[in-house]
């Protein structure tokens, strides 16, 4: 049975470090939460190290600038780890050609012009039309405000048919943006598959963004690693198939799930629903705290 904490603090000593997802745990978008700001900082001040794994198709630069923007101060974190950094390690290895018809807001542009070092003059990446692609690259719909999976529809008939493949840059489904919920580049690859596309995913639940975040930490051992986060099918479900232990945000996504105060989940709510989903977090709590 998943046991029901109330503070970090109650576990903390049992782990070195902290796998930390960003959005519905540590800010909501358009807000950081205190109460999971101090969290971060006291365990660090205990001697832990805080990766913030998340799933921003940015790289990491990109996601630390808008958590200045939240005034998440720089002490609550060690390191952030993004699937946009795992995914655009692929981009330029040519996981799906050099030639890409990209799937991106304006604000995600850095993921193809920010080039890591390591590729520095080596293989480009060029942004082409769909009748031109080598493969697609997608990060999250042109309008995330009002665009839905089958607005692609065609276009994506059109990719099938070429047998392309798409790197999605972020596999989560939707997120919730202040009151907003919004689709992300997960929800077009999903719809992709089910008309018999190939996508290729590098964050959470699958393994190159845990496999990052150990290289970076040069982790031996992961008996000591806590991952933290709100998404069932992509926070919990990586950290089983990882081994991780977990500690899942009730208070995130599925807030509206355990009763009616979203600090205090109910347990026998909350069992139900894990069951229902063949899910077992080792913890859970209301809010990151």
């Amino acid at each position: 049975m998943t046991r029901i904490i109330q503070t970090l603090d109650d576990i903390g000593t049992l782990y070195d470090v902290l796998f930390c997802d960003l959005w519905g745990c540590l800010h909501n978008g358009q807000r950081a939460y205190p109460a999971a700001v101090a969290a971060l900082q006291r365990f660090r001040a205990g001697g832990g190290q805080v990766v913030l794994l998340t799933n921003a198709p940015r790289p990491a630069p990109f996601v630390a600038g808008q958590l200045e923007r939240l005034n998440v101060p720089r002490d609550a974190w060690d390191m952030i780890v993004s699937s946009g950094d795992a995914a655009q390690d692929a981009m330029f290895a040519g996981a799906v050609g050099h030639k890409v018809w990209a799937i991106a807001p304006e604000k995600d542009d850095g993921f193809f012009t920010d080039i890591p070092a390591e590729w520095q003059g080596r293989a480009q990446i060029t942004r082409v039309p769909l009748d031109e692609a080598e493969g697609i690259v997608v990060t999250g719909p042109f309008d995330e405000d009002n665009d839905k999976p089958q607005d692609y529809r065609a276009e994506f008939l059109l990719a099938k048919a070429r047998g392309l493949k798409m790197l999605c840059a972020n596999p989560d489904i939707v997120v919730d943006m202040g009151d907003r919920r919004i689709i992300c580049a997960g929800a077009l690859a999903e719809y992709y598959q089910a008309m018999d596309g190939e996508a290729l995913y590098f964050g959470k639940p699958h393994p190159p963004i845990y496999d990052l975040a150990r290289r970076k930490l040069n982790l031996r051992s992961d008996s000591r690693i806590l991952a933290i986060g709100d998404g069932i099918d992509t926070d919990v479900l990586g950290a089983e198939a990882e081994g991780i232990d977990c500690l899942f945000v009730t208070g995130g996504l599925a807030h509206d799930q355990f009763g009616p105060d979203v600090e205090a989940p109910e347990q026998a709510a909350l069992d139900h629903w894990l069951a229902e989903r063949v899910r077992n977090p080792s913890y859970a709590i209301g809010r990151l705290r």
